[in-house]
């Protein structure tokens, strides 16, 4: 929000859908706030407050707009807001359903509370429990605009607590109670037994591409890809420890510049972490704009080595995706699927999703750590390697006692190190597992053999310093590296 008045309303009235959910107007006139792409009559530039943020505006007096739907503006890019900010905001997204004070955000990300209030402070234009407010609002607004959830189970998923406590931060915030909302909200809404939420990026987003590579690696009996959606079966659990099992599909939604999700209504108790892990898995929080202006010299390199739009594939479960990088060092992508099954066959946790094909989840690490002294012998049977093996214990231990943490508010950097510490995990699977698992926009794989065969003739030597111009994206370079192999081509694990 260092831009003037003036440059934020020219913005506003060009629709520019470059600054979609960077910043949100108030209308003094009407009391509303919307997204600088809202289709509503501009008002006059005397009449317009801008914030940084959706709770800014929410804590200035202003109420969402019924037309362009805050809750719909594209999260933030993770350039947007100071390091420590961004990294409270998704950790306060993960967990907007529970009860996470201040003390115990500021103390997950190592610095004070003091500190961190006065940085998110200047960075979103809000406190930290003020912004939490606002996302579970938000959340609820979402959740009776488009969802067959009751009222009741609204305000549970998006961690009010209880009725009660919702409808007076309603009738507070939105001068309405929710089931009048529910009332003015047009479309159908998704069947009693589902979920639908809405998750928008921005574009250019190749979608595409992304389903590639997802269904390339698929595990069967835990995710599948058919007829251009994404599914996998679900376990999370919650912050009394309780598991919560359910299915989820992904569509993409172009006309919207959005995906479509849909979840079991038995996620409901864990949606704000199903939503985050989401967005990880989709790498929605991605500025294609900045990405592309730091990769359209690979043209140079090579004519079509660059296509804008390109994601860099996240993961849902971390343990999953780390655990199936060992798996598949120095094999193919289909043998590593293989053993993969196997492993869910043989430890994976049955659930019963309703969806055919969606039968398993992953091990946790608990799982293996149960195996104790068989654990060579049992993953022996299933094909792995001892050395892999032993990995795979060694990770998982890690994992379980909490020295490798793989998700927010985790930083790669530090990650990293502790990875390499690890017996049978080196430079390329470290950061290929960083890349998925914490979105490191930064890794570049300059031994792997896609990359090798999208830039021949040249050493790894001179592939690093081709890639230096590629900073801070080159994981994105990278993808686009394996995207330009012809079809056929390995492209990572």
């Amino acid at each position: 929000m260092t831009a003037s008045h003036g440059a934020l309303y020219a913005a506003f009235t060009a629709r520019d859908s470059r600054f979609d959910g960077l910043f949100f107007v108030g209308i003094s006139t009407t009391g509303i706030y919307c997204r600088p792409v809202c289709g509503a009559r501009r008002a006059r530039a005397e009449h317009c407050a801008f914030f940084p943020s959706a709770a800014a505006a929410e804590q200035a007096g202003f109420r969402p707009c019924l037309l362009c739907r805050p809750e719909l503006a594209p999260a933030a890019p993770r350039e947007e807001a100071p390091g420590l900010a961004a990294r409270a905001a998704m950790l306060l997204e993960d967990t907007a359903g529970g009860e996470q004070g201040l003390e115990e955000v500021a103390q997950a990300l190592g610095r004070s509370s003091r500190h961190l209030r006065r940085v998110f402070q200047e960075a979103y234009g809000v406190s930290p429990v003020q912004y939490q407010q606002t996302r579970r609002l938000l959340l609820a607004k979402e959740l009776l605009t488009d969802s067959g959830l009751s009222v009741l189970e609204v305000a549970m998923a998006a961690g009010f607590g209880s009725l009660r406590r919702m409808n007076a931060l309603f009738l507070k915030h939105y001068r309405l109670p929710p089931t009048a909302l529910r009332k003015l909200a047009s479309g159908q809404p998704a069947r009693p037994h589902e979920l639908a939420l809405t998750l928008p990026y921005r574009a250019p987003y190749d979608w595409p591409q992304l389903l590639g590579f997802l269904a390339g690696r698929a595990i069967p009996g835990v995710e599948k890809v058919e007829e251009g959606a994404y599914l996998r079966a679900v376990r999370l659990v919650d912050r009394e420890g309780r598991a919560h099992t359910g299915w989820l599909k992904v569509s993409h939604l172009p006309e919207k510049n959005a995906l479509r999700a849909v979840l079991s209504a038995s996620l409901a108790p864990v949606l704000p972490q199903a939503i985050a892990r989401l967005k990880r898995l989709f790498d929605l929080r991605c500025d294609p704009g900045s990405v592309a202006g730091a990769l359209r010299g690979m043209e140079d390199a090579l004519p079509g080595l660059f296509t804008p739009g390109v994601r860099l594939p996240g993961c849902f479960e971390p343990f999953e995706t780390a655990a199936r990088a060992i798996l598949g060092q120095q094999i193919t992508v289909k043998a590593a699927s293989t053993l993969a099954r196997r492993l869910v066959e043989r430890l994976g946790a049955p659930v019963d999703t309703g969806v055919p094909g969606l039968t398993r989840t992953f091990p946790e690490p608990k799982d293996l750590l149960a195996l104790g002294g068989d654990a060579q012998d049992i993953l022996g049977q299933l094909g792995i390697i001892s050395a892999r093996g032993r990995c795979l214990v060694s990770l998982a231990r890690e994992m379980a006692e909490g020295r490798v943490r793989l998700e927010p508010p985790a930083q790669p950097e530090e990650e990293m190190q502790k990875l390499l510490g690890i017996k049978g995990i080196g430079p390329w699977t470290a950061q290929y597992i960083l890349m998925r698992t914490l979105g490191y926009p930064d890794a570049f794989l300059e031994t792997d053999a896609g990359v090798k065969q999208a830039l021949p003739g040249r050493t790894a030597r001179e592939m690093l310093a081709l890639a230096e111009a590629w900073r801070p994206y080159r994981s994105y370079a990278v993808m686009n590296l394996w995207n330009s192999l012809q079809a056929g081509g390995e492209r990572g694990i």
